[in-house]
């Protein structure tokens, strides 16, 4: 009875990773699953024709609209960071701040540039701070 039981559980496995929806890599995919799932791909195809542009306007969108996950801090940009933030004033220098964005625009996929508007730079402070933080956690 015991290895009936052990058959089961592998089958229930199987079928469940079969289920398994890939993760959208942006705004294409996201688009293709809904049309997918309310049936608009097919009446497309029914009447575009079986190449109707889809999978290259699906890569296209994915390119400009992706979901970029933040990328993982270097030995030293972390080192920066731990240094900075345990000396850091209310000053900033220009040298810092052109550090700050370059961790900040390849880690967190933005595109900042040097500023001198307040408000900009508080917020570059706050975020690279909140993923010094995720890291020390």
């Amino acid at each position: 009875m015991q290895t009936g039981t052990k058959k089961q559980n592998k089958t229930v496995k199987k079928k469940t990773t079969k289920n398994k929806v890939a993760k959208s890599k942006g705004l294409g995919d996201t688009i293709a699953k809904v049309t997918k799932a309310t049936g608009i791909d097919k009446v497309v195809k029914f009447v575009a024709g079986e190449d109707c542009g889809c999978e290259q306007r699906k890569e296209a969108l994915n390119k400009l609209f992706p979901y970029n996950k933040p990328k993982c801090l270097q030995e030293k940009e972390y080192n920066f960071l731990k240094e900075f933030y345990k000396t850091h004033k209310n000053r900033l220098t220009e040298d810092e701040q052109k550090k700050l964005i370059e961790i900040s625009n390849r880690v967190l996929h933005t595109k900042r540039k040097i500023s001198n508007c307040s408000s900009c730079v508080k917020e570059l402070i706050a975020d690279c701070k909140r993923l010094f933080e995720n890291y020390d956690a």
